[in-house]
């Protein structure tokens, strides 16, 4: 019976989503970033709350509304802490609401470059299978099958190739050429493949070259 070496690899984008808004500083559409700030505004028992962005090229502000006269006893009291603290958690992950973002704009331009931590879950000594499960917490501009082949250091050829074989596949099924999405694990059989177990097992937790 093959044995496995289980890893996760946890993706964390570096850069947030930027929305295209009509500028009133520049007077057309520019790239906005997140600033990092949330404001908020209470009327009696309402309130409002924006997640700021500024201009690329002007620093002109643009307020993205969060939710709009909210009753303060349906706000989450965590949600309420954070936004008055200006939590960086909550509202790096608010910033990667791409839902929120498509009411607002366009055009989004997204970034593919990521943090990528690596962690055991399971070792295999002699072990002929990679099972490699992707966590990721915010949305990630990047293809599966260009990601594993960067991290994996082998071609894109030789992935297809792997793919067609057999030699691997991805739960689900279907999706080696499709945006990366949480939750997909990638198994590749090793037993006959070109690629050394020991070489691949180093870029797989993390200490390769």
């Amino acid at each position: 019976m093959c044995k496995t070496l289980r890893v996760r690899w946890t993706l964390i984008p570096q850069t947030a989503p930027q929305p295209w808004i009509t500028c009133s500083g520049c007077r057309g559409l520019r790239p906005f970033r997140c600033s990092g700030k949330i404001r908020l505004n209470a009327n009696g028992r309402r309130l409002d709350a924006w997640l700021i962005y500024k201009c690329l090229d002007c620093d002109k502000t643009w307020n993205r509304p969060v939710f709009e006269r909210r009753n303060v006893r349906d706000i989450d009291p965590a949600v309420m802490e954070a936004m008055q603290g200006n939590d960086p958690d909550w509202i790096r992950a608010e910033a990667f609401n791409l839902e929120a973002l498509r009411h607002k704009s366009t055009r989004i331009d997204e970034f593919s470059e990521v943090e990528i931590s690596k962690e055991i879950l399971g070792e295999a000594p002699g072990g002929t299978r990679l099972a490699i499960e992707l966590a990721a917490p915010w949305p990630v501009d990047l293809r599966l099958d260009r990601f594993l082949a960067a991290e994996l250091k082998i071609s894109r050829a030789r992935l297809a190739a792997l793919h067609e074989s057999g030699g691997i596949r991805t739960e689900p099924d279907g999706i080696l050429r499709r945006r990366i999405r949480s939750g997909t694990v990638v198994f590749l059989d090793l037993s006959a493949g070109e690629e050394p177990m020991a070489s691949l097992r180093s870029l797989a937790v993390g200490d390769g070259a």
